[in-house]
């Protein structure tokens, strides 16, 4: 069977039929309907790997699943800011998908990391919204590209574990659209995923599963979304509610329970015919794709896809700290101590939990290197034992250099249970205290799925961060410390130096009923850096063995004519930094010159943020809108180019219920980190239609003095009451304190305070005389 006619299948089905297919069949598969000769189809947990179970089905990964290839967690792959590193892992998947018959992957998994305590955090990629979008759809468009549908999880605002079946993330519009979202849109626009999963949580009251406004209105409506939307496994609340709202698919198995409630509701006009048909045709569209791209006697190569898993976690691996004792020499005596150097922590725990066909520890990978080793802990145990700590001291002393392998155990960070602190186990902070005492040759390699403090970070020489780095993390480990490979990898999110500092923390996990975002869209970096508060290390943050310059900043203008893009000016230099001129219709284009001047060959990721000087609405401080990752040779400069279009520079304006650019200056920074600028441009945004004003019962004199092209009309009128012109500064206390006041009366107000009385007609003619100045 190669291709379904939808309308006709349809059209013999019967309504039960059409209901049945709206659940699964089982944990892993979608109903067949024997009788048309539709069959059914299986999807599979991901998103680093297959987790394809054949018996003991279930969604925490506690049962069998097959042998498989474990790639990098996304905590460490959005560190690699690499969007064909991305794709290629999307196709070898797919790739996978199609040797295992399994024709959707459940993920990528896209949520925001708002908090470092999310259990979760180390299948989720960034605290940026942009980063994460942009390196989602390249690993979406790689697995579908195999003809293997992705399930993008989870829509959304599911953001913790704890209480994740029935918490209501109580999130203002904005917030939700700049940050919470915009991954999902950017993905839905850039790559159209086969599905989306939503979320267990309620957002503002409602169920994901049942929320109109999010799947129908914002997914589809105003996205464009083609595909279908499944449940989270169980989240399943009102059946007939979620089928409404544009939930299609319902998972597992609801034993045919909900399919009567379906069936009962069409039958009762609470759920039209029309509606069940939409629903009925995208399952249909999601097991025609399937069928018709399935290749036969598919297969793959473990062993060659266990070497990309390797390069992606060398690719990925971020080098926070090195004070010239990296890389090592290969004729050094080398003292590795800590379990993770013989088994690795290299993957989370939950869903995504992988049944890896071999995994490779810095052990396996050190042969024929001058090594000795000690355990130094037990990570099962979760204790202080001295014996180990002073067998970890008694090698260290032995070797020219010790490196000691820690991070979190399985038990830290997980699927289904937040973490309480970012504190390492007592006995790996003790353990790392002890041997510095004795070698002050030390660099510390951290296993961990999301942000830890290090009380011991000025005591160390090196720090190298390997995330959760799959089962080739070892030799990836070896590689990098040893100099085969220069790290590249950068900080996707932030470290921050006290839990405390954290945004959200006063917010978090919240009550039993509700989690109150209320610190907006100040998450991550848009909330360290606007404090300028001092962090462990910032967003974008990583090293090398090679150093880089950045020089000769250009910015040209772009607008699309209809043979294409023309520029229409460049930027001219203004001392170290640049200014252009362009209205919101048109694009940027930003080229900067990358020069490696160490002695390294290496990859340096760039990264462009923008800011806006003197919004009208409160804006972070930057946002990154940009990166590129270029490979230099020792000597060797590049061009790196950006392309900023109007949604580079908007905000979204709930007044608006739209994204809106404002006049007005805009910065354009070059940066290696979010706290590393390197160089800066600057834009004059015009708008290319009037600004439109909002003038409405809340509108101040403030708000249209600011506007007014001649504000002394208004001051002439009202000059019998108030002793000031248009033209003056006050210099009193007194007369500063009534112009302020002044400016924030709302027009109505000018009734109390006007020489003669005004009525509603009068203020309707001042309204109106007002928006005769605005431009």
């Amino acid at each position: 069977m190669k291709t379904i006619d939808f309308k006709k299948l349809r059209s013999e089905m019967t309504l039960e039929e059409k209901a049945s297919l709206c659940s699964g069949a089982d944990f892993w598969h979608t109903k067949a309907v024997e009788r048309l000769g539709i069959p059914g189809v299986c999807v599979s947990d991901g998103p680093h790997g297959l987790r394809k179970q054949e018996t003991d089905a279930d969604h925490i990964g506690l049962g069998e699943s097959v042998k498989a290839v474990c790639f990098p967690a996304s905590s460490a792959l959005s560190c690699s800011f690499d969007r064909e590193l991305l794709h290629k892992l999307g196709i070898t998947l797919g790739e996978e998908c199609q040797a295992e018959d399994i024709s959707t992957i459940l993920g990528p998994a896209v949520n925001v990391k708002r908090s470092p305590l999310c259990g979760r955090n180390f299948e989720y990629f960034s605290e940026d919204p942009y980063l994460t979008g942009e390196l989602a759809s390249s690993y979406v468009n790689g697995v579908q590209s195999q003809n293997i549908g992705t399930s993008v999880k989870h829509f959304a605002a599911n953001n913790q574990e704890t209480r994740r079946l029935s918490i209501s993330a109580e999130v203002d519009e904005r917030t939700l659209r700049e940050i919470y979202l915009a991954a999902f849109e950017t993905i839905v626009k850039m790559s159209q995923p086969w599905t989306i999963m939503c979320s267990y949580n309620l957002i503002n009251g409602i169920y994901s599963c049942e929320n109109d406004w999010l799947l129908n209105k914002v997914l589809r409506d105003e996205w464009g979304f083609k595909g279908l939307v499944v449940t989270d496994w169980g989240a399943m609340n009102d059946r007939v509610k979620a089928l409404n709202a544009g939930l299609d698919l319902e998972m597992p198995s609801s034993n045919g329970v909900t399919d009567k409630e379906i069936v009962s509701a069409v039958k009762e006009g609470k759920i039209s015919m029309e509606t069940l048909d939409q629903t009925v045709d995208r399952i249909l569209e999601l097991v025609q794709k399937y069928i018709a791209g399935k290749v036969e006697d598919a297969h793959y190569d473990k062993e060659e896809h266990h070497q990309l898993a390797r390069k992606m976690a060398e690719e990925s691996a971020v080098l926070l700290k090195n004070e010239d004792i990296l890389p090592l020499k290969e004729k050094d005596k080398v003292a590795f101590i800590g379990e993770f150097a013989e088994r690795p922590r290299y993957q989370g725990g939950g869903s995504s939990h992988i049944n890896s066909f071999k995994v490779t520890s810095a052990l396996d990978a050190s042969k024929g290197l001058d090594i000795i080793y000690a355990k130094g802990y037990d990570s099962l145990k979760d204790e202080y034992d001295e014996e180990l700590i002073q067998e970890a001291v008694h090698c260290a002393k032995e070797a020219s250099v010790a490196v000691i392998f820690a991070g979190l155990p399985d038990l830290y960070e997980s699927e289904g249970y937040d973490r309480t602190h970012l504190d390492l186990p007592s006995y790996q902070n003790i353990l790392i205290e002890e041997v510095v005492k004795v070698q002050p040759n030390t660099v510390v390699v951290l296993h961990n799925g999301s942000p830890i403090l290090m009380p011991w970070a000025d005591k160390v020489k090196g720090i190298l961060e390997v995330y959760l780095g799959g089962q080739a993390v070892g030799e990836a480990t070896v590689n990098l410390l040893y100099g085969k490979v220069n790290p590249s990898g950068k900080l996707a999110e932030t470290f921050p130096l006290r839990l405390q500092d954290n945004p959200s923390y006063y917010n978090f996990p919240g009550t039993n009923r509700t989690v109150t975002y209320q610190e907006g869209i100040f998450i991550g970096y848009r909330y360290y850096d606007a404090k300028e508060m001092d962090v462990l290390y910032p967003f974008g943050f990583g090293l090398s063995y090679t150093k880089y310059a950045y020089s000769n900043l250009r910015m040209q203008v772009l607008r699309t004519e209809a043979d294409g893009e023309n520029i229409l000016a460049e930027g001219e230099y203004k001392a170290n930094s640049k200014t252009i001129h362009m209205d919101d219709t048109e694009k940027l284009r930003v080229t900067v010159t990358i020069k490696n001047i160490g002695n390294y060959s290496g990859k340096e990721i760039v990264q462009l943020y923008v800011r806006q000087r003197d919004a009208s609405v409160i804006r972070p401080p930057k946002e990154l809108k940009g990166f590129e990752k270029v490979a230099l040779e020792p000597g060797e400069e590049k061009d790196v180019t950006f392309l900023l279009d109007n949604r580079s520079f908007a905000y979204y304006s709930t007044e608006r219920n739209d994204w809106y650019v404002e006049s007005g200056q805009y910065d354009i920074l070059i940066a290696k980190s979010s706290r590393e600028i390197e160089l800066t441009g600057e834009v004059i945004m015009k708008k290319s239609t009037p600004e439109e004003f909002l003038f409405d019962d809340r509108t101040t004199l403030g708000d249209v003095i600011s506007r007014m092209k001649d504000p002394s009309i208004l001051f002439k009128m009202f000059k019998g009451s108030f002793e000031f012109t248009a033209a003056e500064e006050s210099n009193t206390t007194d007369e500063k304190m009534m112009m302020e006041m002044i400016k924030s009366m709302p027009l109505h107000s000018l009734r109390s305070f006007s020489p003669t009385p005004l009525s509603n007609e009068d203020l309707e003619n001042l309204k109106q005389l007002i928006l005769s100045q605005i431009d």
